[in-house]
């Protein structure tokens, strides 16, 4: 294989490997919905339970759940903002800088691949 060949499948690899913590970013994203839905909706759990006759549970369900912390001292919100701010804007940072300093554009692997497969 020649030296670019090497260059090109290795930097299709690390695209190949950002392309999986999008996915990662996709489902933390959907956790974050998820997780604000789910606690939305004690709201109408606790009615239910007052309007039941059991105002305790409904208020033991408002003082050890409603807005609790999903981490320590964090809402969804914030393990997103950490998320993204770090580990995802260093590999989106390092995938492109990598690309543009050895000269290999996006796709390069896929635009061969797709040369390789049409002749």
């Amino acid at each position: 294989m020649a030296d670019d060949d090497a260059l090109v499948e290795a930097l299709g690899a690390l695209s190949e490997a950002l392309e999986k913590t999008e996915r990662a970013r996709g489902h933390l994203y959907e956790f974050h919905q998820l997780t604000g839905s789910a606690d939305g909706s004690l709201d109408a759990v606790m009615d239910g339970l007052r309007k039941a006759g059991h105002a305790e549970a409904a208020d033991r369900l408002q003082r050890e759940l409603v807005g609790l912390d999903v981490l320590e001292g964090r809402w969804t919100y914030q393990v997103i903002e950490e998320y993204d701010d770090g580990y995802y804007a260093t590999f989106k940072r390092l995938e492109r800088e990598l690309r543009d300093e050895l000269g290999v554009p996006r796709h390069e692997h896929e635009r061969r691949m797709k040369r390789d497969r049409q002749s």
